[in-house]
């Protein structure tokens, strides 16, 4: 019996469109990481990128990565995997939450004053 080229296969029309779905999906999301740098570069911190008035869609994706982080912590079902956690924490995105955030400037602020007397 002969075995089918699997290379000369077509794809079905569902698998067709699952592919090209899930490339929509990964230009979103590499759209979005570009976004997430400008930001960054612009307001040195990813602290409120929500205040961009030129990309406010972007805040309610940095609010859904950082929920989706908290998931991932505690092991629940989240859509950051590993390699998604290193990009953004390569990047300083700071994947706490903005109480953790306020607490840490917080104590920089007061470090700053006990050396500094101001």
């Amino acid at each position: 019996a002969s075995v089918p080229n699997i290379l000369s296969c077509k794809p079905s029309l569902e698998a067709s469109a699952q592919i090209q779905q899930h490339q929509t999906h990964q230009n979103r999301l590499n759209q979005r990481y570009k976004d997430l740098k400008s930001s960054v570069e612009m307001c040195g911190n990813t602290i409120s990128p929500d205040s961009i008035p030129s990309n406010p869609s972007l805040g309610m994706s940095v609010g859904t990565k950082r929920h989706s982080y908290k998931k991932y912590q505690n092991e629940d079902s989240s859509n950051l995997n590993k390699n998604r956690i290193q990009l953004l924490k390569k990047e300083d995105f700071g994947l706490e939450d903005r109480i953790q955030t306020w607490e840490r400037a917080y104590e920089e602020l007061v470090s700053f004053v006990k050396e500094f007397g101001h």
